[in-house]
């Protein structure tokens, strides 16, 4: 085989020297491309913690814009207090314009607080960082100021209570009638009725039913506490001469604050009662014979009586004869279950400290006083608008 040419063996030494040349520039281009990636990790690590902080300061300003609503109370049920069930439920009810959202910063908060299941009355005007504060119940939540008037009963006072974003109607009476808290309270009633002190309060916004019974009876075990030691003498009177205990004390109270419209005539009114309880000349014996207990029990208990059937607010003569109504007071002696309104201190003062007087019958003139009478012919002179023989105006 003849020699190759030395032409032909440059020429062959060239192409090997191409081939190895070529063969090194893909290690020569790798390199670049390795710093590139490691520098493009460098440069995540270090905006990281910047897209982070902006992105909880988006939420943050997000959490205080105003909810959709336009300030309506929402009443709506947590089963459970997570951050997800607690978005979901507000997006469904319109009180959030996003679940998602609201459920970030709700567990951003949820590392210092936990939201509370149950009832809960919401305005859907508030903002999430609001939403968050009240689901919560913090002490810092806003609170709101409520006056509860003399004579008003457990359904007013929930009414009131529910149109101030307190609690709820339904909520508020469920707890009134609990029989553990009232326990607990020393309430010694079927309900906390006549124990709901009649005062302005501050309260929170959203509180628990239980939390509100619980202030208001306090109100009053703290007002009757100090009657007490004001008119030592005459809250031993009542249990000595009258078998009073406080329960009975409040009960006539309440019926006292539901007879007088003016504030003065409540001892006047007092004695009258007292009288009726303990006169041997009056009769039906021991008969308290008070409008306000028979529509009491037809507010409360309209199912026993069938006289409250018919029951618009005012009493008519069928309601004052029916025995089945157990408030009625025209055909039960005594006082009756329980308390029929809530008293103010006044008309608890005045049933330890009754006016002196043999007065058993009293008649509304309707100017908001009262005519009193001692005997019945006198009390149906009144009512015909003739002298009344001796009666008087107090």
């Amino acid at each position: 085989m003849p020699e190759s040419s030395p032409s032909v063996r440059r020429r062959s030494t060239r192409s090997r020297k191409r081939r190895s040349v070529g063969s090194s520039r893909p290690p020569a281009a790798q390199a670049p491309r390795r710093r590139t990636k490691r520098q493009r990790g460098w440069w995540w690590l270090a905006i990281a913690p910047i897209v982070a902080l902006l992105g909880v300061s988006a939420l943050l300003l997000w959490a205080r814009r105003p909810g959709p609503g336009t300030g309506q109370l929402v009443r709506l049920d947590l089963p459970d207090g997570s951050a997800a069930t607690a978005g979901r439920v507000l997006r469904e009810r319109g009180l959030v314009d996003s679940a998602w959202l609201f459920s970030a910063y709700a567990s951003l908060r949820q590392l210092r607080l936990d939201l509370e299941p149950g009832e809960h009355l919401l305005l859907d005007s508030l903002s999430p960082k609001d939403l968050v504060g009240q689901l919560a119940r913090l002490r810092s939540r806003a609170s709101q100021r409520v006056t509860l008037l003399e004579g008003w009963t457990h359904q007013d006072i929930g009414k009131r209570l529910e149109s101030s974003g307190i609690c709820s109607s339904a909520a508020f009476s469920a707890a009134f009638e609990d029989e553990a808290l009232l326990e607990r309270l020393s309430v010694p009633a079927e309900t906390a009725e006549g124990y709901l002190y009649p005062d302005t309060y501050e309260l929170h916004r959203n509180s628990d039913a239980d939390t509100v019974v619980v202030t208001l009876v306090q109100a009053t075990k703290k007002q009757l506490a100090e009657l007490r030691q004001q008119h030592p003498e005459a809250n031993a009177r009542l249990a000595e001469t009258y078998g009073f205990s406080e329960h009975h004390w409040v009960t006539l109270a309440s019926i006292l604050e539901k007879e007088a419209v003016d504030a003065a005539e409540l001892p006047a009114i007092a004695s009258v009662f007292f009288n009726r309880l303990t006169d041997p000349t009056f009769r039906p014996a021991r008969m308290l014979q008070s409008d306000p207990t028979a529509a009491y029990g037809c507010r409360v208990e309209p199912e026993r009586a069938p006289s409250c059937k018919r029951f618009q607010g005012r009493i008519v003569p069928e309601m004052l004869r029916d025995s089945s109504n157990r408030y009625n007071t025209y055909r039960h002696p005594g006082l009756p279950p329980g308390p029929i309104s809530n008293p103010g201190k006044a008309a608890l003062l005045a049933v330890l400290t009754p006016a002196e007087t043999d007065y058993l019958f009293f008649f509304a003139d309707g100017k908001g006083r009262h005519t009193f009478t001692r005997t019945f012919d006198a009390h149906r002179a009144v009512i015909r608008g003739e002298p009344a023989g001796g009666a008087g105006k107090r």
